[in-house]
């Protein structure tokens, strides 16, 4: 147990690019979300009008900011951490534990983050400008209850797949990331086929949960591969 907190305590080491980062492009997000308010608004769109509410609500902009650093992140966690939490004496096991856990720390921070933000603006009528930036379609429209297991799965299922590209990429170099994509794209293509048929009624009978089981099984998936690949993993 003592090797995964000091797997955990090895990871939060980097406390600009877990605590301050997401603060960073949030804030980012905000000011762009801002300008192309201000941008439509002087086009002549309506602050709280139906159709601003439905296009500001339809801009994914903090998701999209947020998941290519997440998987870059993901990435560098275990790529650039491994060797060294093995030199500190830590089992390949408890660094994957360990990682594990810091993944869910981070998650819960973003989660909390992102909560407070959604609050904030819900709180000021969006922000006394009818600026909608964190109460967005993706992060569940002002729902707090749907927030929360948005951004905690989501922000989980980003780091985890990158861990698990980075843990490929330490066990067989270059061919590892390269023969993990070509699989996924094999595996969508193949579902696709399978799928595309009964497509509407599939569109019909969908529920939300459904995508929160896909990510529950992808975290799985991309922890057990990253164990499965650092166990037998060489450290050059």
């Amino acid at each position: 147990m003592s090797a995964v907190v000091s797997t955990v305590r090895l990871h939060l080491n980097q406390r600009t690019s877990t605590f301050a980062v997401p603060l960073y492009i949030a804030g980012t997000v905000a000011a762009f979300s801002v300008l192309v308010s201000l941008l439509f608004w002087r086009s002549g769109s309506l602050p709280g009008t139906e159709g601003w509410i439905q296009g500001s609500q339809s801009n994914p902009g903090i998701a999209y900011g947020l998941l290519g650093f997440l998987v870059y992140f993901g990435v560098a966690s275990v790529a650039t951490t491994f060797p060294f939490a093995l030199t500190l004496g830590a089992t390949r096991r408890s660094f994957v534990t360990g990682t594990l856990l810091w993944y869910a720390i981070t998650a819960a921070y973003i989660t909390v983050v992102l909560a407070l933000l959604t609050a904030i603006e819900l709180a000021t009528d969006h922000w006394f400008a009818g600026f909608y930036i964190f109460d967005v379609y993706v992060l569940g429209a002002g729902d707090l209850f749907r927030l929360v297991p948005i951004v905690f799965l989501g922000v989980l299922t980003a780091l985890t797949v990158g861990g698990v590209f980075a843990a490929s990429w330490v066990r067989f170099a270059a061919r590892g990331p390269q023969l993990i994509a070509a699989g996924v794209v094999l595996v969508i293509v193949t579902a696709l086929i399978v799928v595309i048929p009964a497509m509407s009624e599939i569109a019909a009978a969908f529920q939300p949960w459904w995508l929160a089981a896909a990510s529950g099984v992808v975290i799985v998936l991309s922890s057990v591969g990253s164990w499965l690949l650092l166990r037998p993993a060489i450290v050059r």
